[in-house]
């Protein structure tokens, strides 16, 4: 079996001449992506839908790096801040409306834990799933095997070494469940900081316009 077909697989795989030129197709593109005029925004969100799988509107703000690339599907109106690493030897899915913050990490690759399995150079990859309307905080690290659930928020500096269940907001080292979202939650946007006036009528119009439940769940409530 060759090893395209094992790290494809989840199985121990190590890195042959063909996984390397594999690599270098990617780091060719990041190098570009990573010297871009950052004003450039056009020119970068053209190069991220040459490096990587995306839906509608994905903009992400160099530097950024991969392994593959090819490896990363992302949906619709996502959002990734400076200084992202995704270590893509297993796929790594990632929804509609997520954001990330700085320095997020995302890595499916691992080594074997005996020193003399991994001296051997075999590794592994694992995929990593992340669902919609999720926000990672920043300098999270985000281990192989995860799958987050739809609409969490992440707080920054986690350490995610297993599965969060949709609606949570979960955070620490190791990442833990937090507390649920609840609709409580659409009367405040930072601690008990509640939306102006007019923020609140943008945003009833903008949901109104978009008629898109997913991204705005139960949107018809006010902050009064």
């Amino acid at each position: 079996m060759d090893n395209q077909t094992r790290r494809d697989s989840g199985m121990l795989y190590y890195t042959d001449e063909v996984l390397m030129q594999q690599q270098a197709v990617a780091r060719r593109l990041t190098q570009q992506l990573n010297t871009m005029d950052r004003s450039d925004f056009e020119g970068i969100a053209a190069l991220v839908r040459q490096l990587l799988h995306t839906g509608k509107n994905a903009f992400i703000n160099p530097p950024f790096y991969c392994d593959y690339g090819f490896n990363i599907t992302i949906g619709d109106n996502f959002f990734c801040n400076y200084n992202c690493t995704i270590l893509d030897v297993g796929k790594v899915t990632i929804g509609n409306n997520c954001l990330f913050a700085p320095n997020v990490s995302i890595y499916t690759a691992g080594h074997p834990v005996h020193p003399a399995i991994r001296n051997t150079l075999y590794e592994y990859g694992i995929p990593v799933t992340i669902g919609n309307n999720v926000w990672v905080g920043g300098n999270t690290v985000i281990c192989p095997g995860v799958t987050i659930g739809d609409n969490v928020v992440i707080g920054a500096g986690s350490v995610v070494t297993k599965d969060i269940p949709s609606w949570t907001v979960a955070a620490g080292n190791p990442c833990k469940v937090i507390r649920e979202i609840t609709d409580d939650d659409k009367l405040r946007y930072f601690k008990n900081r509640q939306p102006d006036e007019e923020a609140m009528e943008n945003i009833r119009q903008i949901i109104e316009k978009s008629n898109d439940s997913s991204r705005f769940p139960n949107a018809d409530s006010s902050c009064s």
